[in-house]
């Protein structure tokens, strides 16, 4: 029988207590998680209550693999994806979907219906659903499916990975690209092969674990810029993630392991405003590609049509779209794509207690509902059959 111990939490100037330990079964053995039967370490892990084990992404890699199909889905979504940055695909990039997804069967219904009209709409638009399963919070809050897939704050993580990598696959079946936010540096091993674009959030772009993290996915990638409105930290941090870069992560088996990065070349700004004043109208389009010209990298912007460039509200959110397509309309080339916050049921609502929500609505940003989705997008595509002519 193996046995490993790890500290878990001891109180200075406490005596040293029993303290129970859970049993997990693993391999041949038997793998002791949690706190040592006797707590006396009095330097490390003061304020930790407890340790889990994690599940290593080969494991749930190996009960829920991608496939050959899939693959192919991912992989042609990633390559349009790129030639659309690069201008070589003339069509808009449109990423959307709900804020973060919190009900898989709600979400997979939405996708139902975004994969039939992402079909009819493929001369114009690169659909890809926005698949959001990590939540960064200014201070507090629900954080995600991933970190909290019950909805009541039992952080199960190892379920919640399992249940956001199924829902990733269903995606995937209906021949949809998908598009992510990566927040926790580890959550790629899990999920990154099933993503066709992946964005760094307002509060990470500055980070330099998450450039160097954007520097080693093996998809495009979009960094927002600031919530305050700063763009400059959005181009920095591109031209950060197109450089190689070593860090520390996990390989596979879940192990710890220093990951030599090759740098992302498909790295672009996203613009998203910042403390209520947007930065999706002409002035801010070329504010910001002046920025990109002064750093010699490619002149192009992904938009966010929500966030501080709608106030988080539906009905602007349909403005700030419409004010898009009309710059996309007029022949800016610059504009390769566009993000919006979609649901079937518009708005948001608390999470309360988690047992009475409303199905298909947001619990976290406000969103235009399913109707409203129907006329941004055929919107869209009708800028882009104008900038084209």
């Amino acid at each position: 029988m193996v046995r490993v111990f790890r500290d878990a939490r001891a109180r200075v100037a406490r005596p040293a207590r029993k303290v129970e330990s859970q049993t997990v079964e693993k391999g041949e053995g038997e793998m002791f998680i949690g706190m040592r039967e006797e707590a006396r370490d009095r330097v490390r892990d003061q304020r930790i209550e407890r340790v889990v084990e994690l599940v290593p992404p080969e494991a749930l890699l190996g009960d829920l693999p991608l496939g050959a199909e899939r693959e192919q889905v991912v992989v042609k979504g990633r390559q349009d994806t790129g030639n659309v940055l690069e201008r070589v695909d003339d069509r808009l990039l449109v990423v959307v979907g709900p804020c973060s997804v919190h009900d898989a069967e709600a979400a997979l219904e939405y996708a139902g219906r975004l994969a039939g009209l992402a079909g009819e709409l493929e001369d114009d638009l690169l659909v890809a659903m926005r698949v959001y399963f990590e939540k960064p919070r200014t201070t507090t809050g629900w954080k995600g499916l991933i970190n909290d897939p019950y909805l009541d704050g039992s952080c199960d993580v190892n379920a919640g990975l399992r249940m956001a990598r199924t829902l990733l696959l269903q995606v995937l079946d209906l021949g949809l690209p998908v598009g992510c936010e990566f927040l926790d540096p580890i959550t790629p091993q899990y999920i990154s092969d099933t993503v066709s674009w992946g964005a760094i959030g307002a509060r990470t772009t500055e980070s330099q674990i998450h450039r160097q993290l954007g520097s080693g996915l093996s998809m495009p990638i979009g960094f927002k810029n600031r919530t305050d409105g700063n763009v400059q930290i959005a181009v920095d941090a591109v031209r950060a993630a197109a450089a190689s870069h070593a860090f520390a992560g996990i390989d596979d088996a879940g192990r710890p392991a220093i990951l030599h990065t090759a740098g992302n070349p498909d790295g672009h700004v996203i613009l998203r405003g910042g403390r209520g004043k947007p930065n999706c109208d002409p002035e801010g389009v070329a504010a910001a590609l002046e920025l990109l010209r002064a750093a010699g990298l490619a002149e192009r912007v992904v938009i966010d049509a929500s966030h501080d460039n709608s106030a988080k509200d539906p009905e602007r959110q349909m403005q700030a779209i419409a004010a898009i397509g009309e710059q996309v309309g007029g022949g800016a080339a610059a504009i390769v794509g566009v993000m919006l916050e979609s649901f079937l049921v518009e708005g948001r609502q608390d999470l309360g207690d988690g047992q009475s929500l409303t199905y298909g609505q947001s619990i976290t940003d406000p969103c235009i509902d399913w109707e409203h989705t129907v006329t941004a997008l055929e919107g869209l595509a009708a800028a882009v059959r104008t900038r084209r002519g």
